[in-house]
Parts: C-alpha cells; structure tokens; sequence
C-alpha cells in the first residue's frame, strides 16, 4: 500500500502527478511522511448569530440561495451563497471560482470555515473553505494541517490525497520496538500519522509530533553508536608523542597558543598513542586557530615514520592550509595535491589536497592521520574512501574532523554522537573585535563614503546578498543588480568583481584568487563565500538584506574580515522596520561568540539557520523535530543505548538503519 503511485490514487492525473513530484511526492509513502507546517483550529461550531468580525471559526447550515454572476466592474466572476441555522442566515461569496455553483446546490447542508469579514451590508466570509456536513470532516470543522506546496498544487488536493491513505496507516510495520515505546509512553506510528495529519485535537497532536521526532531523533543516535561499534573493532597505528621535537615547534610559532588550543592539541595527541581510531569533531569559530591544532598532530605522526593528509573541501582553501603548514612546519616539507596542482616533497609524510587525495590512483604509505575540513561538506563515502587510502589493509587512520561553523553541544550531540568534541572557545591574543553596525537605507550614502575612503586606503570589500537575480516575490538585493548599481552608479572608478554558485568551480577559484592578489577592489557574492579563504587585505564586510540571514550565517561573514591587524567593519543592511528583526541583528552587533548566536539561532529559527540554506546531510533527515529540545535528545540517545546491545535481535531496527545508511548524505 505504501509504496504504491500518487498516479493510482482518486483524483491524481498526470498533471498533477508531475507537479506533486517537484515537491518530491511520488508515494503514498513519500505523501504519508509529508508533514503540515502548521495548522489552523476550525474545530469550533460558531451560531451564526454569534459571530464577531474577524473571528476564524465554522459554521453549519443549510443552503438556502446560491448562483453565480460577473462583476461588471471588476470583470470577474462572483458566487454567492446564503446559508442559515437555526439561529440567523449569512451571506457567503467566492470570487472567480464559479465551479462552486455547479457543486454545491440549495437545500445542502455545509460546513464553512474561515475569517469573518465586514463590510457595508454586514457580516460575511469571503473565499472560505467548504465542505459538505459529514461525521469526519476533512477541510473544515476541525483542526485543518496546513502543507507546504509549489504552484498548481492547493491545500485542498493535498488533504484529499493524505485523507485516502492515512486511515491504511495501520498496515505500516512499526518498526520501533514495543519497549522502547512504553518506556517512552509514545504513540504507536500508525496513531502518529494519522494524528499528525489529521488531529483529533490539540493534545494528540502533539504526542504525535513528539513520537515522529523521537523517530528521527533516535534514528540518527542509533546510527552514530552503531558507527562507533564499528570502530571500536577496528585497529590505528599508535602513534608516539615526540614530546621534544612538538615542544620546539610550538615554542617557534611566532604567536602564544590559547588555553583551548593547548587543551585540544593535548587530547589529540593523547588519542593518536592509543591504537583505537580517533573520530573526533574539532569546533572552533572562525578565526579561532584550528589549523595549528591540525599541523601539531600531522606533524607529530609524520615525526612517528607515518603519513597524515588533510583535505579541503575547495582548491582554494588546500593551497590557504598548505602555505599555513609551510610557514609552521616548514617549507619545502608538505606535499599539496589539488586539480589542477601536484607538488610532492620527498618523504611525502604531509599531504594537503582536495578531493583529488580520493582518486583511484592515489594512494598513502603509511597513513595514520585523516584530517578533513569543514566535514559536514564530505559525504560518509568520501571519508571513507580516504581513510582506506593506507597501504596497509589491516589498520584505519585516525580521523579528526574541523569545523568554522559554532554547533551548539546539544546540536552536536544530536547529529554527531560517534564523534568525540573538541571545542576552541577563544580567540587569539591581540585580535582586533570587528566593528558591528546596523545600517539603514537612510544611513546607506553615509557608508558609501566611508567604504570609498577605505578603499583608497588600500583595503578590499565584501558585499554579500542573498540572491543572484532579483527576484519580485521576494523583493530583496540580488549579486546581479548590485553588481550593475555599485559598478555603474556609485563606485565606476573602482574594480568590482561578482561571485556566486552558478559559476562553475574554477571560475569560482580564479576570481577568489585575484581578489586575494588585489586585483579588485571590491566582491559582490552570494553566501558561496561563508566558508572560504582568508583575505588578510579585505576589512569591511557589507551584508544587504541582513534579515534574511540567520544569525550564524552573519558571524560566518563577519568572520571572513578582521584576519589581520588592521581594523575591520561589518556593516549589516536593512530595509526591515520590524521590532524582531532589530532584536536579531542587535544580537550580532553585541556578541562575537558564534557559539552564543549559533544557540540563539537554534531557539529563533531552528537547525538550518546554523548551516545555512545549503546544508544537507543529517539535517535532511529531520522533518519534525525540533533540534532545540535537548530533554527530547537525551532521552532518544539513552534509548538508543539501551537498545544497542540487543541490536540484531529487532530485524526491523536493523532494516531501518540501514535504510537510513544508504540515504544520508554528507555534503
């Protein structure tokens, strides 16, 4: 039943096939697990004599007039109704929607739900919903879901579809098993879906979404702990601490490690010695010095006789990690593999590359440390095709994973339960704090002139916005109008370049390489740029359309100024009056701990605003819960751990796991 075609179900024609399936429905099991956003109460029976303006309510009646006519004034075709109870009669009207008069007849008994409006003849309800009176409603008296849709899809075709096959929700197999849900008190999956559909009422509605969060919850802490099963039978090369030698270097870094960096490089080291893989998470905000966590550890086990290659996820990036390691190991002592690059140094102990470390030909002697940036850009296979890289068949490298984007712990938790946490809470000695306004369309001319000065001081110039065309639905700043504005009205004399995700990947690194050789002045781009090179030169970052960002996503920019001694400004741009919106952005102006606004993001908007609209992964898997709710992931993981033991004894556990193995992606 549940992996048949929308296409068989009443009232699915090929049109409408096509369009459910740009919003990925081609099942009643994809539609059975397309969730409402939300929902509206219609549950309440209002007398007609008792109804107030405004009011969202229903009522019931009998049709007493209907027909159709055009508007001469509007040209448009109207349907009036007039309905009556016992107590009073109402006028109903629809606009250019004359079909209903062919369906609905005088005499019927209907519900109507909707807003009460008025106007100079008294009370009505303009385009409401309607249905006709029946014990188990579906588009009216009752709590209505509210689905997202795509164009040439209504609400209405949405609830009739899932109204066809959530009563056969009880042949679905509930794959958790039965003590995990009475431990739990959880709804039985088939009580879930159809409560989550369509809702008796408020309460159940949210045990409901409370067992379908647990699902996704539990789902990936099952996985995570059966990934660190996995390794815990596999073997590492232990590799010894060359205490002298590490000591010496720290000791000739031109700059004094921070507190977190000496904690996190110790626990490091302190895992490579032993001979069971490392699998650690190192978070660190930007500019927190991540790296030179990473080449102690590389260099520690090239010191050990093995190999240690890290891999970025942009060309870009591999050659700003290779002329770090150069300027802190060395130079002429790090091997660099990238596309379009290959310089191999005669030990070949230290490796930085892209993901061209993965191809088939290449291959490791000796490899015992994996280092990969910015993880949550790499799928699990691309990892894993890494980490078999070594010559040696019978040991894994130790993998230690980096990321510039703050995760709250609990956030952490949730996704990243097999990884052990390393987290850099400081920032570097004598780094100057970016100055952080909130700028206004009246203010805009001000800080043209103060970008101009700045430029003929010799600094460069971020200017992020959230589109690359305009848009007029959304009606926000686009890369390409901005581009034509400053290019052609307010800076003509400067040198202005534009970037953004539809250029393909060299061009993307030919133009990010001549703004960090000072070629322009000036970069207009999308938030292709929020992970990627240091440019020491560039001190302002200016953000249209700031509103439209979630907090994270704004430190991320910030974060791509201030990495020199000069001082650096972001300017966040805004044509939004909004109290809310102020509050937001005032955030960002006070604080400059991404792990403090990564938290606050996660209250206001939800995981994805961390990540920002690219992410995937993980965070694909969640439809539901809500990844805040740190009560919710504690008890999902301490069952997910209690289950683990008995783990091959639930066949349907097992299948679902590996579903869920096979549909995850990293990237």
């Amino acid at each position: 039943m549940f992996k048949q075609p929308l296409i068989t179900l009443n009232r699915v024609g090929k049109t409408l096939s096509r369009r459910l399936k740009k919003i990925n429905l081609e099942t009643t099991l994809d539609l059975i697990y397309y969730f409402p956003s939300r929902y509206e109460d219609y549950s309440q029976i209002t007398k007609i004599v008792d109804l107030q303006p405004e009011q969202q309510t229903t009522i019931k009646g009998k049709i007493d007039i209907i027909h159709s006519h055009r508007s001469w004034r509007q040209r448009m075709m109207i349907t009036e109704l007039v309905l009556r109870d016992d107590s009073e009669g109402i006028k109903i009207i629809w606009f250019n929607q004359p079909y209903i008069a062919k369906i609905l007849k005088p005499g019927d008994e209907i519900f109507i739900s909707g807003k009460v409006s008025a106007d100079e003849l008294g009370l009505c309800f303009k385009n409401p919903i309607y249905e006709l009176a029946k014990a188990h409603t579906t588009h009216t008296a009752r709590i209505i879901p509210i689905y997202p849709l795509t164009e040439g899809i209504t609400q209405k075709q949405i609830r009739f579809l899932a109204s066809q096959i959530v009563e056969q929700a009880a042949d679905l197999v509930d794959w958790l098993p039965n003590k995990i849900i009475s431990q739990n008190k959880l709804l039985s999956l088939s009580q879930a879906l159809r409560q989550i559909h369509f809702p008796d009422n408020w309460l159940l509605l949210r045990e409901a979404q409370h067992r379908l969060s647990f699902d996704e919850i539990f789902t990936v802490q099952l996985f995570n702990l059966q990934l660190k099963k996995n390794l815990e039978t596999k073997k590492a090369k232990a590799i010894k601490f060359s205490e002298s030698q590490i000591k010496s270097l720290v000791q000739s870094l031109p700059f004094t490690l921070t507190t977190a960096q000496k904690k996190c490089a110790w626990t490091i080291i302190q895992d490579l010695e032993k001979n069971k893989p490392m699998n650690r998470l190192l978070e660190g905000d930007v500019g927190s010095g991540k790296t030179v966590i990473a080449a102690l550890a590389m260099y520690n086990t090239a010191l050990s006789g093995n190999s240690a290659v890290l891999m970025a996820p942009t060309e870009i990036l591999a050659r700003q990690h290779y002329q770090t390691l150069e300027k802190i190991i060395g130079k002429n002592s790090i091997s660099l593999l990238t596309r379009t690059t290959k310089k191999i140094v005669p030990d070949q102990k230290i490796i930085v590359g892209t993901q061209a470390v993965i191809q088939k030909k290449v291959s490791f002697a000796d490899l015992a440390l994996v280092v990969i940036d910015e993880q949550h850009r790499f799928g699990v296979g691309q990892r894993k095709i890494l980490q078999e890289k070594s010559t040696n068949s019978n040991i894994i490298p130790h993998l230690l994973s980096m990321t510039a984007t703050p995760i709250p712990r609990t956030l952490a938790l949730a996704l990243y339960g097999d990884l052990d946490l390393s987290i850099l809470n400081e920032m570097p000695l004598g780094r100057k704090k970016i100055i952080t306004k909130i700028v206004a369309e009246n203010n805009r001319t001000k800080a043209y002139e103060f970008i101009e000065k700045k430029i003929q001081a010799g600094d460069q110039v971020f200017v992020i916005c959230p589109l690359i065309m305009d848009s007029d639905k959304l009606g926000v700043k686009s890369v390409e109008t901005e581009y034509t504005k400053l290019h052609e009205t307010i800076f003509p004399h400067l040198k202005i370049a534009k970037l953004h995700g539809k250029l393909k990947s060299n061009a993307k690194e030919q133009i990010m390489r001549d703004f960090l050789d000072k070629k322009y002045d000036l970069l207009i781009t999308t938030s292709v740029i929020e992970v990627g090179v240091d440019v020491p030169n560039a001190t302002i970052m200016m953000i249209e359309g700031s509103n439209r960002f979630g907090l994270s996503q704004l430190h991320q920019f910030r974060g791509r100024v201030g990495r020199s001694d000069k001082q650096s400004y972001c300017f966040l741009f805004t044509d939004s009056t909004a109290t809310k919106t102020k509050q937001r952005l005032e955030a960002v102006v006070k604080s400059q701990d991404g792990f403090k606004l990564a938290e606050e993001d996660l209250k206001l908007r939800g995981a994805g605003a961390i990540y920002g609209m690219e992410q995937s992964g993980f965070m694909s898997s969640f439809k539901i819960a809500n990844l805040s709710d740190h009560i919710l992931i504690a008890t999902a993981r301490k069952a997910a751990q209690e289950i683990m033991p008995d783990f091959e004894k639930y066949p349907l556990l097992r299948k679902k796991i590996e579903k869920f193995t096979t549909q995850i992606h990293l990237e």
